[in-house]
């Protein structure tokens, strides 16, 4: 791969994190570039990779999703080499947002995870999350991996319903 097209490659998924106010995640950024045709899967890994060595972006794992987002340095550098996105690029990344920012931002947040805390006990962790700040956040404890996964798999599902169930809960006046 050329210096330039790696630079490119870099500067545009600086470009994307710096328009959105949330993490995305490697599959929403691998789709955008493989749709535009920039390049392949295989470059996008490894820009990805090398803009996280030189911390210009930051990443947390959830489950089996890498979650995105655009550090003060990655910010710095890409003000730097702004005007290396060409304007048609630009134009390509800001339509895209535009349609799909809100679908996005629903699809990250709903985030659900597991670990195990000891023997036969599994810790599900559970949130709705609202620009980037937890609305809802629930630790539930489970004696098996395939029940804490269950648990996890069903909360972007269900995670409305609960909230909705446990708000109006604790909100109606009792006697």
């Amino acid at each position: 791969m050329q210096p330039e097209s790696l630079m490119l490659y870099k500067l545009i998924i600086l470009y994307i994190l710096d328009k959105v106010d949330f993490p995305l995640t490697n599959v929403q950024l691998t789709n955008f570039i493989l749709e535009k045709g920039y390049t392949n899967y295989f470059n996008i890994q490894q820009v990805l990779s090398e803009l996280l060595e030189d911390s210009f972006i930051s990443c947390n794992t959830i489950r089996n999703s890498s979650y995105y987002e655009i550090t003060s340095s990655g910010g710095e550098t890409l003000s730097f080499f702004y005007d290396k996105i060409s304007d048609a690029i630009k134009e390509d990344i800001d339509a895209f947002l535009l349609v799909n920012k809100y679908g996005m931002r629903e699809e990250n947040s709903t985030q659900a995870d597991f670990f195990e805390a000891k023997k036969n006990e599994y810790i599900a962790t559970l949130k709705v999350l609202e620009r980037g700040s937890p609305i809802i956040e629930i630790h539930l404890s489970v004696p098996s991996e395939a029940e804490a996964a269950l648990i996890c798999d069903n909360w972007s599902k269900k995670s409305s319903e609960i909230y909705a169930r446990i708000f109006a809960s604790l909100t109606e006046e009792t006697d």
